[in-house]
């Protein structure tokens, strides 16, 4: 509960607070596409005003997690194929740069890990984990992030993040997805210990595409 937090948060704390909570629902699934945010029922169960709710509302609107509707308020919005595809465009952008970097820097510790994660990712592919799978795939691409080193790149990330992980767990559902990802990802981390960043960058590259390939061909037709 956002009020339990502290009884002496003043607003800027607190409408943060519940963007927070609203975001953090959202993503992980609490909320259904098409679902009503109404002010009166979130600031009743956090134990707020309805002003912090509003507050966050607008800000969601803006990262594009809800939409609000006049005289409906606010709805917690879906995904269509174009939001997909810009959405990956990005995606192929700004992580092919970044698997880039992670080749080029001086992160011996980065890189083992990285190889730990994919020697990690076999093995729970292999239990049929897919739970851990999931978790693995998140933090291949934190430790690519981590190498971003430009803050328009920071941004987008950390704009990116949430999305990604919306529609992460359908894009893994989708036959054989696991395994072409983690032989993609096996080919990434083979490039960056080799160091050679022009082939990080294009193995990052093309398994993005190969990502969105096979999101597009499994997306509900009615999503345009």
């Amino acid at each position: 509960m956002v009020a339990a937090e502290s009884p002496v948060l003043n607003h800027m704390q607190l409408k943060d607070l519940v963007y927070e909570h609203l975001r953090r629902s959202i993503i992980e699934g609490e909320y259904e596409v098409g679902a009503a945010l109404r002010e009166v029922d979130i600031s009743t169960s956090l134990g707020v005003s309805k002003t912090p709710v509003r507050e966050a509302l607008v800000r969601l609107q803006s990262d594009r997690f809800v939409e609000l509707i006049p005289y409906r308020g606010a709805v917690v919005t879906g995904y269509s194929r174009r939001d997909v595809r810009e959405m990956y465009e990005v995606r192929e952008i700004v992580e092919g740069r970044c698997a880039a970097r992670m080749a080029e820097a001086d992160d011996d510790g980065a890189r083992d890990e990285l190889q730990r994660n994919v020697k990690d990712t076999w093995d729970a592919v292999s239990r049929g984990d897919v739970d851990s799978v999931i978790d693995l795939f998140e933090k291949f691409d934190g430790l690519i992030y981590a190498h971003a080193e430009n803050r328009w790149f920071a941004d987008l990330i950390d704009d990116l993040e949430g999305h990604q992980r919306r529609i992460g767990r359908p894009t893994v559902e989708i036959p054989g997805r696991i395994e072409t990802s983690t032989r993609q990802h096996q080919a990434i981390c083979d490039a960056i210990l080799a160091r050679d960043a022009a082939r990080a960058e294009a193995a990052m590259r093309e398994h993005v595409r190969s990502v969105l390939v096979d999101r597009l061909g499994n997306f509900p037709d009615d999503a345009e």
